[in-house]
């Protein structure tokens, strides 16, 4: 199946602790079905001193679910990711305004 979401896309949350914060896709996991949006979903991580860092707590962005996400459209506005062929290219496009992503 293609991917309705990929890295780089501009995401809103729809459910969870952090509904309605927006952040871009930093990698995408297709089979765990997750994905990891950079300012969402952020967990502190104790890390030990080394050398070469300082060590501490550091926050880290965990994966959410791709169910819980949507793109957002030119609006700004959270949308629904379609298919169509133009031309020879598959190309994905927002539901609410017809527009190609």
């Amino acid at each position: 199946m293609a991917a309705k979401l990929k890295k780089g896309d501009k995401v809103v949350v729809l459910a969870g602790k952090d509904k309605g914060k927006t952040g871009e896709i930093a990698s995408v996991d297709p089979k765990a079905g997750k994905a990891v949006v950079e300012g969402v979903n952020i967990a502190i991580r104790h890390v030990k001193q080394s050398q070469t860092s300082q060590g501490g707590r550091t926050p880290k962005a965990m994966p959410i679910d791709l169910s819980n996400l949507a793109i957002v459209d030119a609006n700004g506005k959270a949308t629904r990711v379609g298919f169509r062929v133009e031309g020879d290219k598959k190309v994905r496009f927002a539901k609410t305004t017809g527009d190609v992503i």
